[in-house]
């Protein structure tokens, strides 16, 4: 929808240039996690920022305000309000002057991107930089808060999963290279929406390479200055789905896996969902069967199991009939199959022409323990998984409590230092106060509030944007060796 970008913030927010005391010249906001309400995760991934100065500050802004003319702008905002809240604004001059100044009047300093910032320390700091439009800065807090929520959230989670992932590959002797692969975003059709896939998709890619959602990777190159031709920003396999193995008959589903590998994929990495009827059938008849055609391959067949307990399929069911499949799990029966080499570490991984992935419902409590019970099973860490809405749309704004809120503001050219610190809040919710300048002590970011107008031009955090201009770019590649340091 390409709605007027002035509607693109809460009602309460189109009174607030009238509430503020008069002659107020200056609003000086930040954002900032409060609270991680992730288990073992006490930092969050700082992403979204360039995107959202790119694709909204400018290109938005531009676009479907500054380029369009005065009256026709005005007039929808000013319909708007009157139909919904009843009346008219007191004037709507503010518009009409943002208007004929032709950019968005604001200074953003910034972490760097891909930084991994401590729970109450600012992520970026907001100002206006013209004393006629003190207002602008905190009427972008809505649109701010839900474009950046959710990348940092996603990268945040990623990080999450690539430090277990790299955890068991360096206990088990899995090749670093794998690791690379081995989160793979399958999430792109559970999100809540199109931007919501994009968003979450990019903050995936920041930690792993394996990727379903195709926007992703365009945005990227887009708004991250990545380039496909010259590093790998995202990539994937061919892969089969119900549809595919249903169309063929079910008496004859081992012709459709020998069809898939000898016919359509004679070579290279190819997936098969192999649940459609009976996964343990395919393990115990199929793979067998099949086995001197996999062997000749030059490339892997992927075995995807798509139902049931993750850790029992992949890893085996304690509780089911010694010697049956399901006590033997995915890993085990394949190693039977094709058998195994021994890494430096001394645990089993399969020959290189089989492999396994699981993407129902996958969580990273449930990555760890298959990763576990592969372990304590012999195997090194091997499966590939799916990591899907299941992890990254089961979240919020509050998973990490991401908030901004204005701590200095000028009047009459007097500055004045504000906060909140609710009485009946747990203490979650107190802001800090005054100008802002965060440090790095001992490679730890730390918040020093409070400061002099001289301490806060400094610090880590860095001016980015201003008066409509992207002052400061940075690029997939720069991100991905701050999260890898």
């Amino acid at each position: 929808m390409n709605i007027n970008p002035l509607l693109l913030t809460d009602f309460y927010k189109v009174g607030h240039v009238f509430q503020y005391p008069p002659h107020t010249t200056l609003v000086y906001s930040n954002l900032t996690p409060r609270k991680s309400r992730m288990s073992g995760c006490d930092e969050m991934v700082f992403f979204g920022l360039q995107y959202f100065m790119k694709h909204y500050l400018q290109d938005y802004f531009n676009r479907e305000f500054f380029s369009k003319p005065k009256k026709e702008v005005v007039d929808s905002y000013a319909r708007c309000i009157r139909t919904s809240l009843g009346s008219d604004l007191p004037t709507y001059a503010h518009i009409e002057d943002l208007h004929d100044l032709g950019y968005l009047p604001i200074s953003i300093k910034a972490l760097p991107e891909g930084a991994t910032v401590p729970m109450r320390v600012p992520v970026l700091t907001i100002k206006n930089t013209s004393p006629e439009f003190y207002w602008v800065t905190n009427f972008l807090e809505t649109l701010m808060s839900a474009v950046l929520w959710q990348p940092c959230t996603s990268a945040t989670i990623a990080r999450q999963y690539r430090k277990l992932f790299d955890h068991y590959a360096e206990e088990t002797g899995t090749p670093a290279e794998f690791v690379q692969w081995q989160g793979h975003d399958f999430s792109f059709r559970g999100m809540s929406s199109l931007e919501s896939a994009i968003l979450s998709g990019m903050g995936h890619l920041l930690s792993f390479t394996g990727t379903d959602t195709i926007p992703a990777i365009d945005a990227l190159e887009r708004y991250y200055n990545a380039d496909s031709e010259k590093e790998l920003v995202g990539g994937s396999v061919p892969a089969t789905e119900h549809s595919v193995m249903c169309s063929g008959e079910k008496d004859n589903e081992i012709g459709t896996f020998r069809r898939l590998i000898t016919e359509v994929y004679p070579s290279g990495i190819v997936s098969i969902v192999s649940d459609t009827w009976d996964l343990w059938k395919v393990l115990t008849e199929y793979m067998p069967a099949l086995k001197d055609e996999i062997m000749a391959r030059n490339g892997k067949i992927v075995i995807r199991p798509d139902s049931g307990d993750p850790v029992n399929i992949i890893c085996g069911d304690p509780k089911a009939p010694a010697g049956s499949p399901q006590r033997k799990g995915v890993i085990k029966l394949l190693s039977e199959v094709f058998g195994t080499t021994e890494t430096l570490k001394g645990y089993r991984i399969l020959d290189s022409h089989v492999g396994a992935i699981y993407g129902d419902s996958i969580t990273l409590e449930r990555a760890q323990k298959i990763c576990d019970r592969l372990m304590d099973n012999g195997f090194a860490s091997q499966c590939v998984f799916g990591i899907g809405s299941y992890t990254y749309q089961y979240n919020t704004r509050d998973t990490f409590g991401i908030a901004m809120k204005a701590t200095y503001v000028e009047i009459d050219g007097n500055g004045r230092e504000i906060f909140k610190d609710p009485i009946t809040d747990s203490g979650e919710k107190r802001s800090a106060k005054g100008l802002l300048n965060v440090q790095s002590l001992g490679g730890k970011y730390k918040l020093l509030d409070g400061c002099t107008p001289e301490v806060e031009s400094g610090g880590c955090l860095q001016e980015v944007f201003r008066d409509g201009v992207i002052l400061k770019e940075t690029t997939l590649a720069e991100i991905r060796n701050r999260i890898k340091a």
